[in-house]
């Protein structure tokens, strides 16, 4: 059986890239927050999903990672959309807007 954790993965590259793309920067704490906090409290992002996914993101040359200190003095990555990840981020939103529409046509029918 499917859980809301299920679809969240599926979504979590989109969920990513459009949050750095509208936000900017971000630490990985930052990031599940305003992923968080952009749903409306909907989302949440654990941080063992969150991590690995970045890394997998920036190894496909989607993100860049620089180190630097948060606003309460932390060493952090700071996490930034490339123009590879721009590219990705518009696949992935026309992916998830056909597949969405098909799962509404469903709905609407059963």
């Amino acid at each position: 059986m499917s859980n809301r954790t299920d679809v969240l993965y599926g979504a979590l590259q989109l969920l990513v890239l459009q949050t750095l793309s509208s936000f900017g920067s971000l630490h990985g704490y930052a990031l599940t927050r305003a992923i968080q906090r952009s749903s409306a409290d909907a989302l949440r992002v654990e941080e063992g999903s969150l991590y690995p996914a970045l890394r997998r993101m920036e190894q496909q040359g989607w993100l860049s990672a620089d180190w630097g200190t948060t606003d309460k003095g932390r060493q952090a990555r700071f996490y930034e959309i490339t123009p590879a990840g721009r590219k990705q981020l518009a696949r992935e939103r026309e992916t998830w807007l056909r597949t969405t529409e098909g799962v509404r046509r469903v709905l609407r029918y059963v």
